[in-house]
């Protein structure tokens, strides 16, 4: 297993420190007070977007009957994991977490957890390899049956755009009709201007790089695929109950493969 570096900023661990967790380190503390510092909405953005995947799994598994999930780019474990949400739900639900972050691999027992009925299960590998994904989940998960696949905050590490876009139709290729797209992706278009100058210094000083993208390039990750209402906005505003939530530089979906 790669070392885990204590050297430089890692998403993961600053995501962590941002949800209030202890799974970090002084460097990634800092880096995170700074981008907080550039751009004091992240750490609402980074509790939407948690928010966002409970809302998310809980119609999937609630309303859409889905029943097996595959959670790309997992990140360290929280309150409300996707097992633990889809299980509350429907016990005999199975969920695949897939993560290449050496110190996710170090936390995935936590993880591993599972109802009696169902199944839990962790891959160590890259979101840019997805044939390595849909070979490695096959122990777990029948890909002749709907998928949900989750993926928060993931496809803002790849990039080019063609090559993360490329990415996702080729993991919805494998799954039947009825399969299911949750996503999440930072924007500079719901307010997020002050988040360019958070990227640049992350970039320089953290890993891995990130990148922003339109509502139009966001979009392109849903074609082909019927998407459901509210359609693509903050994700702090898709289905939430009550009084509407102050929106965060961050969108968010929910898409059906017809």
């Amino acid at each position: 297993m790669d070392r885990i570096r204590t050297d430089i900023a890692h998403n993961a661990r600053v995501w962590n420190y941002w949800l209030g967790g202890k799974d970090n380190y002084q460097i990634d503390r800092q880096v995170g007070d700074q981008v907080t510092g550039l751009f004091p909405s992240i750490r609402q953005v980074a509790r939407a977007d948690r928010a966002f995947l409970g809302r998310a799994v809980t119609y999937l598994a609630a309303e859409a009957g889905v029943r097996q999930f595959l959670d790309i780019g997992t990140g360290l474990p929280t309150v409300d994991n996707t097992h633990e949400v889809a299980q509350r739900i429907a016990p005999e639900s199975r969920i695949v977490y897939v993560d290449n972050d050496p110190i996710v691999l170090t936390h995935a027992r936590a993880l591993l957890t599972s109802s009696p009925e169902g199944r839990t299960a962790y891959i160590d590998a890259d979101a840019h390899r997805p044939d390595d994904i849909l070979s490695s989940v096959k122990p777990t998960l029948d890909l002749s049956q709907p998928v949900a696949v989750i993926m928060l905050g993931i496809l803002n590490f790849i990039i080019d755009t063609e090559k993360a876009t490329a990415i996702v139709r080729h993991i919805m290729n494998a799954i039947p009709s009825g399969s299911h797209l949750a996503v999440t992706h930072p924007t500079l278009e719901l307010g997020g201007e002050g988040n360019a100058e958070a990227m640049a210094f992350w970039n320089e000083n953290a890993t891995p790089p990130i990148t922003a993208r339109s509502r139009a390039e966001f979009a392109g990750f849903l074609d082909g695929l019927d998407l459901l209402d509210p359609g693509i906005v903050s994700c702090s505003r898709w289905r939430a109950e009550g009084d509407p939530d102050p929106e965060v530089a961050q969108f968010g979906a929910v898409a059906r493969k017809p």
